[in-house]
Order: C-alpha cells, then structure tokens, then sequence
C-alpha cells in the first residue's frame, strides 16, 4: 500500500492545534511538506517546529483570520504564486452551540463565510496547481451533523451540510482531473472545543461536569471519545495515493456513535 506523501505539499487549515495540528503531525510522518494556517502566530510557530523533518520536509506557517475571506484569498494567491498545494485540509472551529430557533441571523451568515466561502476560496486557488501536477486531494473537516443533526448545534447543522453539499458537487466535477474530494466527520473528540461544549452544557443543565461527559460517552459504542490523532489517521489515509479511487465521501470517524448506515 502506497502510503508516501514524500515531495507533496500540504496546506492544512487550523493546524496549530486540536485534529489540524494531529493531521499535520501525520501527513509530515508521511513525508509532506506541510503549510499550517491558523490565527495565533506563536501557537503556529511552536506547531510547525514539531512536525517531523526526517525526510528532508520543509514546514511552514502563515497567520490568517477566517473571518477575513479577502485576507485569505490575498495568503492563499501568495502561497500557490510561489508553491503548488497538493493536499488542502479545510478545517476551521465550529460555530458556536445553541438552538437554531435561538440563532440570529448573522450567525449563519457569518458560518457560512467562515467555512464554505473560505473553503471555496482555498479550494479554488490551488486546484490550478493540483491540475498540473496530476495530484489533488481536498479533505473537509466537518461533523457527523451531516448525516444526523447534532442538538444544540442548530447553526453548525446547517452549515456542515452546506459544505457536504458543496464537497460532493466539486468531486463530481474534479475527480476527471485526479483530484479527489472528500469529508472526514469526526464525533466527539478530545479537543478545546468538545471541552468548552461539555462545560456550557454542564452550567446550563446544573450538573457536573462530570456527569455532561459520562452521558456523552454513553451514547457512543467505543465508550470513550475519540483522540486526535484517530480523526488525523483518517484524514491521513485520504491524502495518500493509495485512496485515489476515494472520492465524494462522508466517512463519520465517531466510534460508531451516528445512527445510519
């Protein structure tokens, strides 16, 4: 199984901590030369300088706001003048939690520009690149909401399915070309944000925090929540030569926890 990334560059969304920063760790294990783009430029630089060199892997980092899209689109225009993108990760923090009866409209409004529109706007810039070299993979970070929506995410179900929607259309589209498209759903897993949504429920419910996260892991199979690194295997793979023949996928990484087949 053809597994190497060996002189593929990858540009990986949010990768300065959390699933980015774990799928990043792995696709530099694999001989990507990867490209972190995430808020925090001290954050960033600590993360790069970890990832694995051993087979002469050159990392780098830029700062990006992903509510700024024209910012974004002026980076991305810079990196893809000077490097083809072979592997883009989108990846960015989900929008915050709530009923979808509660959410104002701006929220959506500004989900959607943050991940579809920011999305659109990396996808679109190094797919040139991803044509000419005859390698293309774009791997969407999104949520087992697509497939069943999650309660208490009402802005983030609507949106994850927006950018599923999108992701599937854009494969149909690029596959001719041997660029492949595909969404990785990860469950609940270890990271800042699964914290922070265990504590907010845990305050508005008026129980411990504790019992939020026993009664979350209950609803999972595996009885436990997912670590970084096994949504980053997932994603990993998906990048690889050996998943050519992937493409307009949604594959839920969540211990079995989404009730579909």
């Amino acid at each position: 199984m053809n597994l190497s990334l060996e002189g593929k560059t990858a540009l990986v969304c949010g990768g300065s901590q959390g699933i980015g920063y774990a799928i990043a760790e792995e696709l530099a294990l694999m001989g990507a030369s990867c490209i972190l783009l995430a808020r925090s430029e001290e954050t960033l630089k600590i993360a790069a300088s970890q990832l694995d060199t051993s087979l002469r892997q050159v990392h780098r980092y830029y700062s990006a706001d992903f509510n700024d899209s024209a910012s974004v689109r002026e980076l991305i225009q810079r990196i893809t003048s000077e490097t083809n993108i072979h592997i883009l990760i989108n990846n960015s923090g989900g929008p915050a939690a709530g009923p979808i009866i509660e959410a104002a409209e701006e929220q959506f409004l500004q989900a959607f520009s943050q991940h579809l529109i920011i999305n659109h706007i990396l996808s679109k810039a190094v797919i040139p690149g991803m044509r000419k070299d005859g390698y293309g993979r774009i791997i969407n970070i999104i949520s087992t909401s697509v497939k069943i929506p999650l309660k208490n995410l009402g802005v983030s179900n609507t949106i994850r399915g927006a950018v599923a929607s999108w992701a599937k259309t854009m494969a149909n589209e690029l596959g001719q070309f041997g660029i492949t498209v595909n969404n990785v759903l990860p469950g609940a897993t270890r990271t800042k944000r699964l914290e922070t949504l265990i504590e907010n429920t845990a305050k508005k419910g008026n129980v411990l925090v504790d019992i939020v996260e026993k009664n979350m892991m209950e609803e999972v199979p595996l009885k436990r929540f997912a670590e970084p690194s096994e949504i980053a295997a997932a994603a990993a793979f998906l990048a690889s030569p050996a998943a050519a023949y992937i493409n307009g996928t949604s594959i839920p990484v969540d211990g079995g926890r989404t009730g579909s087949i």
